[in-house]
């Protein structure tokens, strides 16, 4: 079970801010920067993993370059609400190849799934053979991404 959590302090800010700009920054690293010593800032960010305030590493990968040059946006709409349906259908979306993130989100549309192809057949193939097949969905639409760019974030100053 986590730990509380404490209020986040500008030390604690300021070890994310760093580990945002540069997640593979070392302890030590991370420590002389903001002119921490090397064990409280150790101390900090195990507090900030075991209280769920850093939810792990990610590594962004280059789509293009692994063969898989085509982005979209699918949009998911339902037919049925019910409980039961929606979450299995969310877990199902998340299980299909080449879906990067699934949202589920308000509004007109139930589900918002980021995903990446090798070819426009293959964008096809994933919305006739993985999406469409469920029979709770009613519709979907698909919206491709020409460019993506990061934002600043939640702790830019």
């Amino acid at each position: 079970m986590p730990k509380t959590q404490p209020p986040l302090d500008s030390t604690d800010l300021g070890i994310l801010r760093a580990l945002v700009a540069d997640s593979t920054l070392t302890n030590k690293a991370i420590a002389a920067h903001l002119g921490l010593a090397e064990s409280t800032c150790a101390y900090r960010l195990r507090m900030m993993r075991d209280t769920g305030v850093i939810l792990g590493n990610r590594v962004t990968l280059n789509l293009s370059a692994l063969g898989f040059p085509i982005q979209a946006i699918i949009k998911v709409r339902l037919g049925s609400h019910d409980a039961e349906h929606v979450n299995t259908l969310y877990t199902k979306l998340t299980q299909v190849p080449g879906v990067i993130q699934a949202f589920h989100v308000a509004g007109e549309d139930d589900f918002h799934l980021h995903v990446a192809v090798e070819s426009p057949q293959a964008l096809r193939d994933m919305v006739l053979q993985h999406i469409t097949v469920n029979r709770v969905v009613r519709q979907t639409e698909t919206q491709l991404i020409f460019e993506a760019r990061d934002g600043v974030g939640v702790l830019a100053q």
